[in-house]
């Protein structure tokens, strides 16, 4: 069966000015698209610099520092990138975030369609749905890197501080949830200052999940042999930046 082909577009929007410079991946599709390429052959090019689970990391921290820098511009989303969407989908990257709407995880790191994987729960919990699509996405989307991405201001975490007799007035699902958070942050130790309390709690669940998904067999396996890496990560809504831990040492419960 033939591969569909992609029809002739100019890359540039009809807004665009003239001046506009194309990105390089921009003339990268473009070149492709008149040489009659096909769109899952588009598709291969997007990420063709991110190959190692060290590159996603420089991949993310390049567009975090756009974000928070305000020179972030939300790349890849012209007609082409998105036509280049239709025969599959190539993310270098999966995240597990918390469904907080004031964390976009794609605008966080400045990325454009088909670059991340993202996994939103509340308090980025662990759970056998998020696993199994973690799963799939290292086994079929071939990714490079896991990242557990906590944030200031979790909710989620601030309720598994709050007295058991609180939390067990909530609904069955959310309590189950909570309940997840609470082992990582049951002995935190006595820090009076709120806000760096809930940055450690924060932060002590990111590596209480992370540790969770570094057990898991399959994971397991893909980080042993170099195939992927797991990370955690902290984002401050304040500031837009985000805080990597990538060293062993930094994810330690």
């Amino acid at each position: 069966m033939s591969v569909p082909r992609v029809p002739p577009l100019d890359v540039l929007p009809p807004t665009a000015s003239p001046t506009d410079a194309p990105t390089d991946l921009e003339r990268r599709i473009l070149d492709a698209v008149r040489r009659g390429a096909s769109m899952e052959d588009i598709a291969g090019l997007k990420n063709a610099d991110v190959q190692t689970p060290e590159a996603a990391i420089q991949a993310l921290k390049d567009g975090n520092a756009r974000f928070f820098s305000g020179q972030g511009g939300n790349p890849d989303v012209g007609a082409n990138q998105r036509r280049a969407q239709i025969m599959r989908q190539t993310p270098y990257a999966a995240i597990l975030a918390c469904s907080d709407s004031r964390v976009p995880v794609e605008l966080v790191f400045d990325q454009g369609l088909g670059q991340l994987f993202v996994i939103r729960v509340a308090g980025n919990v662990v759970g056998e749905s998020g696993l199994g699509t973690l799963e799939y996405a290292i086994k079929h989307l071939d990714i490079q890197l896991i990242m557990v991405l906590g944030h200031e201001g979790c909710g989620a975490v601030a309720a598994a501080l709050l007295p058991p007799s609180v939390v067990a007035q909530e609904p069955e699902h959310l309590r189950r949830l909570i309940e997840k958070i609470q082992p990582c942050v049951s002995n935190m130790p006595p820090i009076r200052d709120k806000k760096a309390r809930m940055r450690e709690a924060v932060l002590n669940n990111v590596r209480y999940q992370a540790d969770m998904l570094r057990q898991t067999p399959y994971i397991a396996a893909s980080e042993q042999s170099g195939r992927i890496r797991v990370i955690g990560a902290f984002y401050e809504i304040g500031s837009g930046a985000v805080d990597f831990l990538t060293e062993e040492e930094d994810l330690q419960v």
